[in-house]
């Protein structure tokens, strides 16, 4: 089974309109409501994709029961852990720019912290656990740690698409997958990615750390593969970008739909670029029919060790 973690799910209110001006009363032309949350959206893509999943993390109140309802409408298996306050709403506002009002984070007790565990624990060799999105500091990077831990000695793989402090720990615990972008990856180590090549030699740092596979997402410039036996770049299809959320969701959820069924890091590669290209192409995530239409279209190629010097 794959199990996806949300410590922080929202209800997103996404809105379009032709102008957006501050201070002023504006009218939308068009809006949603999805569930959101970088491991909600791997668990929605899967689905989609034709792999169960089930979706882990916190929820409450009328927001927290509305994704859970969502979740299942489509098929999503759930076990959320109930909390006090409701899930937070966060506003996505589609105009000539993109503006995000991001509700906060709640606050986890540590009994919900335990209850969180003792579903990691139950969990058995050949699972896959995916540990997305933000995660709160007001959370000690020691918990995650801990997470990381009952996974390696379990033989649960796991998938590190997150960021921040906790995720320095984690990567010595040797996962399966690490997803950046490439702000995160700079973040990692103190600087700031350029190109491919800065990219290139930082995930092979990883993979020289123990990280089975490294998948840099870039937006527009494609994506890098590094493992310890190759290194791939991939050029992205060229269509009008609608929506960039989820894209990088879509993308791991696409990896991990096809290495479940072929074991090939290089075909899932391939096939989660075109998942997460399907996703910034329309206004919600991708479907596979989507993603089908759009693989032939992903050029992937060698990237050698010279290029980094170019």
């Amino acid at each position: 089974m794959i199990y996806t973690c949300t410590i922080a799910p929202s209800v997103d209110y996404t809105t379009y309109l032709p102008e957006f001006e501050a201070g002023k009363l504006n009218r939308s032309q068009e809006v949603y409501y999805y569930p959101g949350g970088k491991g909600i959206n791997v668990s929605r893509v899967l689905k989609r994709l034709g792999a169960d999943s089930m979706a882990l993390g916190y929820a409450g109140g009328f927001t927290g029961d509305y994704i859970a309802h969502f979740l299942e409408d489509e098929g999503v298996l759930t076990d959320f852990i109930a909390v006090e306050e409701p899930t937070r709403i966060n506003v996505k506002i589609k105009s000539d720019s993109e503006t995000e009002l991001n509700g906060p984070a709640p606050k986890i007790s540590e009994d919900r912290l335990e209850k969180l565990m003792e579903k990691v624990k139950k969990m058995e060799r050949g699972d896959w656990f995916v540990l997305a999105g933000t995660l709160p500091d007001s959370i000690p990077a020691a918990f995650f740690e801990e997470v990381g831990k009952v996974c390696q000695v379990n033989g649960v793989r796991l998938v590190l698409d997150t960021s921040g402090p906790a995720l320095k720990k984690l990567i010595g615990l040797r996962p399966f997958l690490i997803k950046p972008n490439e702000d995160e990856l700079g973040e990692l180590f103190g600087i700031v990615i350029s190109d491919k090549s800065d990219a290139y030699s930082y995930a092979k740092k990883l993979v020289e750390n123990g990280v089975e596979n490294v998948i840099v997402s870039m937006g527009g410039d494609g994506a890098l593969l590094v493992t310890k036996e190759m290194a791939m770049s991939a050029e992205a299809p060229k269509q009008k970008v609608v929506n960039t959320v989820g894209a990088g969701d879509s993308l791991v959820s696409g990896f991990l739909a096809s290495y479940v069924k072929e074991q090939d890091p290089l075909k899932a590669f391939k096939y989660g670029v075109a998942s997460g290209s399907a996703t910034a192409f329309r206004s919600d995530l991708c479907e596979k029919r989507d993603v089908e239409a759009l693989l032939s279209q992903v050029k992937v190629n060698p990237f050698h060790e010279q290029d980094v010097t170019k």
